[in-house]
C-alpha cells in the first residue's frame, strides 16, 4: 500500500490538500504529533471539502511511535536529498511510505541521518528552497503511481462520461 506521513505538520490548508490527494489516490494518510491545528479546523474541512470522510488516515503521538507501527519502506523528501525522486523504483516495495517535514523545518536531521540511501529531493531552481508541501505531496505521489501504472485508479471521468469531449 502506498502511505504519506506528515511529521508534525503546521498548517491546516496544506493537510487539508493532501487529505483530498490521498482519498484521490486510494493512498493512507499519517500524521505525526505534534500537529500545529485541530483535526476538526474549519481549514481542514474546507480544503478537504466534502472528502475527508473518505480519508484512511491514522494519528501518532509521535515518531518513535510511527516507526514501531508501520513496516516498509521510508521515502524521505527533503531539500537536503541527493537523488531526484524519479530515481527511485517504487514497484518492487509492498508498502511505501513518503515522508515529508514540517512546513518551517523539515524533517529533523537525525531522522534523515539513519537512512541517507533514502533520502530524496524534488529538483528545481536555485531560487527556491523548497515547494509548498502539498504541491511536493502531489508530486510524490503520483511519481510512485505512474511507476506502478497507476494500480486501480480511474482514468475516464466517471460521471460524465469517457466521450464527453466528443459530444
Amino acid at each position: 500500500m502506498n502511505n504519506i506521513v506528515l511529521y508534525q505538520p503546521e498548517i491546516p490548508q496544506n493537510t487539508g490538500n493532501i487529505m483530498r490527494t490521498c482519498v484521490a489516490t486510494n493512498t493512507r494518510l499519517h500524521l505525526i504529533k505534534p500537529l500545529g491545528f485541530h483535526l476538526d479546523s474549519s481549514h481542514i474541512k474546507r480544503s478537504g471539502v466534502n472528502y475527508i470522510d473518505k480519508l484512511d488516515y491514522q494519528v501518532y503521538e509521535n515518531w518513535e511511535d510511527f516507526v514501531k507501527k508501520n513496516p516498509g519502506s521510508y521515502y524521505y523528501f527533503t531539500r537536503y536529498g541527493r537523488k531526484p525522486h524519479t530515481e527511485f523504483d517504487y514497484t518492487k516495495d509492498k508498502d511505501i511510505y513518503l515522508i515529508f517535514g514540517k512546513e518551517s523545518t523539515g524533517i529533523p536531521k537525525e531522522i534523515l541521518q539513519h537512512d541517507l540511501e533514502h533520502c530524496t529531493r524534488i529538483p528545481m531552481t536555485q531560487n527556491v528552497r523548497a515547494l509548498n508541501v502539498s504541491n511536493s505531496v502531489a508530486v510524490g505521489i503520483y511519481e510512485v503511481l505512474r511507476q506502478q501504472n497507476y494500480n486501480e485508479l480511474l482514468k475516464e471521468e466517471p460521471h460524465k462520461g469517457a466521450d464527453y469531449l466528443e459530444r
